[in-house]
């Protein structure tokens, strides 16, 4: 019999706990939710003031039992759940199944999976905060009615399967209306002007822009333009006018919040945001370290906090004092965003003095990346701004002014571990202007005139899209990942070299729902809403409240859209291309692998054909054309129209004229192409098992 029983979610968290835990306590994983509304009906009693109608997750019956029965046994019982609103909704859940042993259940939460902190916790047990609760209630009721009211109408206008969310459907707008914008952008001309001077006592030739005329700054917008003051220059000299000289600081990011993280490991790794949440997740969680046993290595990675405790900030110092000596420390605060919920910590490590390169070989290669960006981030967050050294100098050419800038490195600091990545190419130019005095002629070696175009807003990738839901107010931390893996899944969007392009599906379904349900599929509402949950969350604001208001305009809003729908057909897209067998101009479809072209006379006729995409490259083995086609994960590869009769062509990489190949692509891709017939078996009997 075990005095203490310890609930967490999952197995590796439980394992990591065991290992500070002596004596007779024992630690059990729930393995994620153990309640939720069903899935084959709405589970939301709107007749009873919308009272959520929550049942045992099929599957789990014998956790369950299991979960009593040690529970029964023992004295005290600790729901250790995740420190948010869904690990406070598990931890609630979990005491309703516990019913019999409500007396002996308690709460307590950590943000690290420490010694230290999980002992803490448990002397410092608290009762479940239902306003926590209540918050994660009204987002799972709310996105339940919104969801399982208007995607019947997907259903009937667009086709089976289509899923509309409050928080996916304005992620699919964002998406929608940068492409739309990209579409209708018009370019428009501008130039530059770049002179190349001469110092004749260094010998030392560097660049100057052109900045205006008459002291004011001049846009040149045409030829004509350039032309004009091209004439001017000519046999012009070039006098210093002013130089100016001074420092320029440039201070550290502050330590991760959960989409900082997820937008870095975008950037930098390459990493998706599932993919960074699951890696991260793993290390919260605990690995096992060959010097050490399992341990959490960061804490938990779902906030939207830059705050650090005062025990890792010392021991952030006492580190980079040690590591890189006392003039790369500085004492830094970061201000955490208004709209934070600031329940806990920034992501950290968790032990300054597991450094990443001397635990590597206890890390699979993605660990490793991950926790070496987490871990630079968090102690380059502590250390002292870089310092440059910087010269501006204005030179005149008769009316006309000139500007040049150098600058060199003069203190690393934080640089010295980690810079910063942003979305645009940036180019730091570094150098220092020859020394220069005002009044002294500079010689003109070369005008360089470039003609340049505006170009469109860039397509949004995974880490853009999110910085902009963050920035709009959209979603939670805990949200970013699922909602952009649902629309990816929906086939709404599709990721091409990371950027996210709306798929013809996704307009559809973004032009019918935009028409038909503007204020909910809506920036600022959905903005607002969040900060609803905030409001319940904090005990401000009563949750069915909340959901009452919300109800009344939906279901006449909703009623109204039915009624005129009722009668509109959403028509297919007509192709150009002749169907072979009944002469009719075929039409596109979409499928459960995307677009396809089928005849519009079905049932009569069912031909069929997939939309075959070709590049202007030819094959670089036998001239032939190029198609490009997707894996069963959406995955670009490029194949000849020959392959595999008369040419085995075929690679990850678009072609380039004269690039070679590589053949060990073939084997990758066709894995990646072939039906798992086994996977299939196991997944039909499984069916037939639980059925039974």
């Amino acid at each position: 019999m075990a005095d203490k029983l310890i609930i967490v979610e999952s197995p590796a968290k439980a394992n990591t706990i065991k290992k500070f835990i002596g004596g007779s306590t024992k630690v059990v994983a729930s393995m994620g939710h153990i309640r939720d509304l069903p899935k084959s009906k709405l589970g939301v009693n709107i007749e009873n003031d919308f009272e959520p109608e929550y049942i045992n997750i099929r599957g789990k019956g014998d956790l369950i039992k299991s979960l009593k029965k040690d529970a029964s046994s023992a004295k005290t019982i600790y729901l250790a759940t995740d420190p948010d609103r869904e690990g406070e909704a598990i931890a609630w859940h979990l005491a309703h199944i516990l019913e019999n042993d409500k007396n002996k259940i308690t709460r307590v939460t950590f943000n690290e999976i420490t010694k230290t902190a999980v002992k803490k916790a448990i002397k410092e047990p608290r009762n479940i905060d239902l306003g926590l609760v209540d918050a994660q209630q009204a987002r799972r009721v709310l996105d339940r009615i919104v969801g399982y009211k208007i995607s019947p109408l997907l259903w009937k206008k667009v086709k089976r399967g289509l899923s509309a969310g409050r928080v996916q459907s304005v992620a699919v707008k964002l998406i929608v209306d940068r492409e739309e914008e990209i579409e209708k952008f018009i370019p428009e001309e501008y130039w530059n002007l770049y002179v190349e001077l001469l110092e004749e006592k260094s010998k030392q030739i560097f660049e100057a822009k052109f900045y205006g005329k008459n002291g004011q700054k001049q846009e040149i917008h045409s030829k004509d333009e350039i032309d004009i003051i091209l004439k001017d220059l000519e046999n012009a000299k070039y006098i210093v006018d002013k130089i100016k000289k001074g420092e320029r600081k440039r201070n550290p990011a502050p330590p991760f919040t959960t989409s900082t993280m997820q937008q870095e490991a975008s950037r930098k790794l390459g990493f998706t945001l599932r993919k960074t949440m699951s890696v991260a997740q793993g290390l919260y969680e605990g690995i096992k370290i060959d010097s050490r046993g399992t341990v959490g290595l960061i804490t938990y990675m779902r906030t939207d906090s830059t705050r650090i405790s005062e025990e890792a900030r010392g021991a952030a110092k006492k580190h980079i004092i040690e590591t890189y000596g006392e003039e790369y420390y500085e004492n830094r605060y970061y201000k955490t965003n208004k709209d934070s919920q600031d329940a806990h910590e920034a992501i950290r490590p968790t032990y300054i003095d597991l450094v990443p390169d001397e635990i590597k070989d206890s890390l699979t290669p993605d660990q490793y990346k991950l926790y070496k960006l987490i871990y630079n981030r968090f102690i380059a967050s502590q250390m002292s701004a870089a310092i440059y050294n910087t010269v501006n100098a204005d030179i005149i050419a008769n009316t006309y002014t000139f500007k040049a800038n150098g600058q060199t490195l003069k203190f690393k600091g934080f640089m010295t571990l980690y810079v910063e990545g942003t979305d645009q190419k940036e180019k730091e130019i570094e150098g220092m202007l020859p020394e220069l005095e005002e009044g002294q002629e500079v010689k003109e070696k070369k005008l360089n005139p470039k003609q340049s175009f505006t170009e469109p807003p860039a397509r949004y990738t995974e880490a853009s899209l999110v910085k902009a839901l963050e920035e709009k107010g959209i979603g939670r931390p805990s949200t970013y990942s699922p909602t952009i893996s649902t629309i990816l899944e929906r086939r709404y969007i599709e990721k091409e070299a990371k950027q996210l392009i709306p798929t013809e599906l996704g307009k559809v379904v973004n032009k019918l729902l935009t028409e038909n349900f503007a204020d909910i599929i809506n920036v600022e509402f959905t903005a607002k809403i969040e900060s609803q949950f905030d409001e319940i969350a904090e005990g401000k604001e009563e949750w069915k409240k909340m959901i009452r208001e919300f109800y009344g305009p939906f279901a006449i809003e909703l009623e109204k859209v039915e009624k005129e729908l009722e009668h509109v057909k959403i028509e297919d897209e007509v192709s150009d291309v002749q169907c072979e067998k009944c002469g009719r101009m075929m039409v596109y479809k979409y499928g459960r692998y995307g677009k396809f072209l089928a005849c519009p006379g079905y049932p009569e006729c069912k031909n069929a054909k997939p939309i075959i995409e070709t590049i202007d490259v030819p094959c670089p083995k036998c001239g032939g054309t190029v198609q490009v086609r997707k894996t069963k994960r959406r995955r670009n590869y490029y194949i000849c129209e020959n392959n595999p009769e008369s040419c085995d062509y075929i690679s990850w990489n678009k072609p380039k004229p004269g690039e070679e190949w590589n053949p060990e692509d073939a084997e990758e891709i066709k894995k990646e192409t072939t039906k798992k017939k086994t996977t299939r078996k196991r997944k039909n009997t499984k069916k037939r098992k639980s059925k039974s």
